[in-house]
């Protein structure tokens, strides 16, 4: 491999990981919005019990923050293991050794999603009712 093939895969690994980085910051910044978003709504809503249930009360054996922390955690344990699995077992039985391996077979076993050029039907809509009335009147028909 030629030094400037290897400084531009190099060059392209590190915009990948720059990428990666940005979009699950991004996913996990909504992620903590959206959760402490509900929580204040809660709170709002019925304060009492919301106290209640995140300080425990008599006859509570647990808190229910503490409940619910750790059904998170135990869930996300099971998500995250399942999934790895899942897809682990997948690229197994591809039987590719990398990324660009794997597209290619694929995208040979998977179906082709026709070309839609040039367009078979409407594409500009004047707002969503026009979009709305289009799909209902256009649903089942033969083309």
């Amino acid at each position: 491999m030629s030094e400037v093939n290897r400084k531009q895969d190099i060059k392209k690994r590190k915009e990948m990981l720059y990428e990666t980085l940005f979009l699950t910051g991004i996913a996990g910044i909504s992620a903590m919005i959206g959760f402490f978003n509900a929580l204040a709504s809660v709170k709002k809503k019925d304060n009492k019990h919301f106290d209640i249930g995140f300080m425990g009360g008599k006859g509570l054996q647990e808190s229910g923050a503490a409940l619910a922390t750790r059904a998170l955690l135990w869930g996300s344990a099971w998500a995250i293991s399942g999934c790895s699995i899942l897809f682990y077992g997948i690229w197994k039985l591809s039987g590719a050794t990398n990324a660009k391996e794997f597209r290619l077979k694929a995208g040979n076993i998977l179906p082709k999603i026709p070309k839609n050029d040039p367009p078979q039907s409407r594409t500009e809509f004047e707002n969503l009712t026009d979009l709305l009335k289009y799909v209902s009147e256009e649903w089942g028909k033969e083309k």
